[in-house]
């Protein structure tokens, strides 16, 4: 919930979850406690939105093969006494996995759809002020590749679904030279350009 390694990426992914699946290793092979484990899981969701941890979540207790029945027994009682589905499974062998699938399949057909979230605008700023820089353009087989780190930084906040952003982004191509700089290295109508693996053709 910090951010730390690819926290915020997945759990941004998560939000967009009807329902959680957690598949926990009832052995507590490695000498890991699932109790522990699913616990701390579920506090990093609600850190960081306490909704997510309000969601459906189903519990699936995984490597029963290598667990003794003790272990499958009380971490199936812990489920359920914080009020939660258990389902025991072999992943392997696909046991128990046929229940699992079918009770998720249940669920999802009676769950609202998934929230939409979209993203928060990039604001544009005026094409007059942007800081700009060398723009290096080199040809090979026929395409014009341009490189320039200050156009790189822009083009990672534009939007191409976006007519507005599009249009910006076009924008600044014609008004701060890298349009000239094509022309003055040979380009012509129909030619390919390549920046950063965005490619388009190009059009007087």
């Amino acid at each position: 919930w910090e951010g730390v390694g690819l926290g915020h990426q997945f759990l941004r992914h998560v939000e967009r979850c009807r329902l959680l699946l957690h598949i926990v290793d009832v052995s507590g092979s490695e000498g890991r406690d699932p109790k522990e484990d699913f616990r701390i899981i579920n506090e990093e969701l609600r850190k960081f939105n306490p909704e997510l941890a309000e969601r459906p979540m189903l519990v699936a207790g995984n490597k029963c093969d290598i667990a003794s029945e003790e272990q499958v027994a009380e971490f199936e009682a812990f489920v359920k006494a914080v009020g939660y589905e258990f389902f025991p499974i072999m992943a392997p062998i696909r046991h128990g996995v046929e229940e699992l699938l079918n009770r998720t399949l249940e669920l999802l057909s009676k769950l609202p759809p998934v929230k939409r979230f979209e993203p928060d605008p990039i604001p544009m700023q005026d094409v007059e002020e942007l800081k700009r820089g060398k723009v290096e353009i080199t040809e090979e087989d026929g395409v014009y590749f341009v490189k320039a780190d200050w156009l790189l930084k822009i083009l990672n906040t534009i939007n191409f679904d976006d007519t507005d952003s599009a249009q910006y982004f076009q924008r600044v191509l014609i008004q701060t030279g890298v349009i000239d700089a094509l022309r003055d290295a040979g380009v012509q109508e129909g030619d390919t350009v390549n920046l950063y693996d965005l490619e388009f053709d190009f059009v007087e």
